[in-house]
Parts: C-alpha cells; sequence; structure tokens
C-alpha cells in the first residue's frame, strides 16, 4: 500500500512541475498576431488611475493596437470593493488619453475575477463575429487566460506585459507563477 500511496504522490508532484513549466514557457512567449480584438484584462486602479500593473497591461496592449494588430481595443475588470468606478472605465480613459481612437476602445465592466471578465470580452467579441483575440495580462496569468479563453470559444493568442512591475521582480513573480499552477487547471476544469 506504501507504495502505491508513494507512486500516486510522486505521480501528481511530476504532473504539478509539468504544469509549473507550462505556466513558465506560456509567460515567456508572445503569440501576438493579427487578430480580432485585443482583450486587456483588469488589474487595480486607484481613484480612476490605473495601478502600475494595470499601466503596464495597458500600454502593452496600446503598443499592440498601434502596430494594427486588431481594429477593436477591449478592456475588462469590474468595480472593486469600495471603488466608485470600474477598471475597464479607468483603462479606457487612459487608453483614450495616450493617444487610442475612442471608437476603438470597448469598456467591459463585468466581473471582478478572470473568468467572469473573460466571459464578458468573448461575448462582445462573437456578438461582433469574432473569435480571434489577443490576450493582454502579466505572463504568469498567460496559461489559465489561453485555456479559459478556448473554453469560451475564442483563439487566443498571448502577449504578456513585459513591463509590469511583478515581471521585472522574480521573488513576487515566482509567487504568482506557483499560485498560477493551481489555478490554471481548475479554470481548465471549470470553465464551460
Amino acid at each position: 500500500m506504501r507504495r502505491v500511496v508513494a507512486a500516486a504522490a510522486a505521480l501528481v508532484f511530476a504532473a504539478w512541475l509539468v504544469v509549473v513549466a507550462e505556466v513558465v514557457l506560456v509567460a515567456r512567449h508572445d503569440a501576438a498576431a493579427p487578430a480580432d480584438a485585443i482583450v486587456v484584462l483588469g488589474a487595480a486602479q486607484y481613484n480612476g488611475r490605473p495601478s502600475p500593473v494595470f499601466r503596464a497591461r495597458l500600454d502593452h496592449a496600446a503598443e499592440l493596437f498601434r502596430r494594427g494588430l486588431a481594429p477593436h481595443l477591449i478592456v475588462t475588470g469590474g468595480v472593486g470593493a469600495g471603488d466608485t468606478v470600474s477598471e475597464a472605465v479607468v483603462g479606457r480613459r487612459y487608453l483614450a488619453t495616450a493617444g487610442v481612437a475612442p471608437a476603438a476602445l470597448v469598456a467591459v465592466a463585468t466581473g471582478r475575477s478572470t473568468e467572469p471578465s473573460l466571459r464578458a470580452a468573448a461575448d462582445w467579441v462573437h456578438a461582433h463575429g469574432g473569435r480571434r483575440v489577443i490576450l493582454v495580462s502579466d505572463g504568469f496569468h498567460m496559461l489559465r487566460l489561453c485555456l479559459s479563453a478556448r473554453r469560451l470559444g475564442l483563439v487566443p493568442l498571448g502577449s504578456p506585459a513585459r513591463r509590469s512591475p511583478i515581471a521585472s521582480n522574480r521573488r513576487l513573480e515566482i509567487g504568482y507563477v506557483l499560485a498560477e499552477s493551481f489555478k490554471a487547471p481548475i479554470a481548465y476544469l471549470v470553465t464551460r
């Protein structure tokens, strides 16, 4: 019986290591290519100003948009606890101020976490006849985003925000990678 338990534990540990490796590999790969829309996952905002992490995501999305990779730029994120404005609205304002044409900007202020935000963005993309999206977030988040997006009928192209404060802090990034190694498989099983 001990051998069976030890073998099962070794198998679970090996599977977890594979997921960790996949999170890291996907985090380091930029798959940006022509798409129907760019979808930016929200992050914290402070009194109408994007946090440094959110700003890095928005700046990266604006760069992709300026390269002509998609006609629409969708910003997601609902209203956080104690906030009066959504992350999506703050992101849209920031991008408009940064010179992105307001007609190209879409604020999807539904959801306070990844899955409902991504689902709302997928609904918008599908309603406008699209499927192919560039997903912009921090690198550690890309595997889970892409898995969920596929489950929602999208063709995801991950494009991590390389200038995020998280990406430049190895210690912090490792913590997020380890957390994602558990969240990604759960998202794969749960998202429908």
